[in-house]
């Protein structure tokens, strides 16, 4: 079987059995932690994304400064295009606040409404636990290494999905 990574440092003796297997327990974890994003969705009659979405905007607003379309597909690695879809659906269920922009009539700010902040409420004894399971495994350091290293890898995702495409049109052009 062919080497399916290059890198010396994802090598164990020259082979790429523990890379793939990485790999492998990456997909079922991202799958799993989608799944069980969506059914925390699902508690608050909301789908997978628009909960991601409405936590995100919660959350950035409670740290300070102004929470635009923007702001918040960088935060969550998702595209403006979506999350200004999903963001419509939430203002149109009144839980998510839209108003122009003070300085710049083009962006607009997002804030979560009195009736979003209590379904989050509501949900939050469900939602403890089940995070706390996720993470049970990991003491305090290990979390942080792991938040550092997924902040990382997310990067070298973005590389590769543009190596992809780059991949792809060279095969397109060569046809």
């Amino acid at each position: 079987m062919p080497l399916t990574v290059s890198k010396a440092e994802l090598l164990v003796d020259g082979d790429d059995e523990h890379f793939r297997q990485a790999i492998h327990d990456a997909l079922s974890f991202s799958a799993r932690l989608q799944e069980i994003r969506n059914r925390l969705g699902e508690t608050i009659g909301l789908t997978g994304p628009a909960y991601s979405i409405l936590i995100a905007i919660e959350h950035l607003s409670a740290g300070g400064g102004e929470v635009g379309i923007s702001r918040l597909g960088e935060h969550l690695h998702l595209s403006g295009a979506f999350v200004t879809i999903e963001v419509n659906k939430l203002v149109k269920e009144g839980l998510v606040g839209k108003a122009p922009h003070p300085e710049d009539g083009r962006r607009v700010v997002l804030t979560v409404t009195r009736k979003a902040l209590l379904l989050l409420e509501e949900l939050a004894p469900t939602q403890r636990p089940i995070n706390d399971a996720i993470f049970d495994r990991l003491t305090a350091k290990q979390f942080r290494q792991f938040a550092e290293i997924m902040a990382s890898l997310v990067g070298g995702t973005e590389e590769a999905l543009a190596l992809l495409h780059l991949q792809a049109e060279q095969r397109r052009r060569r046809a």
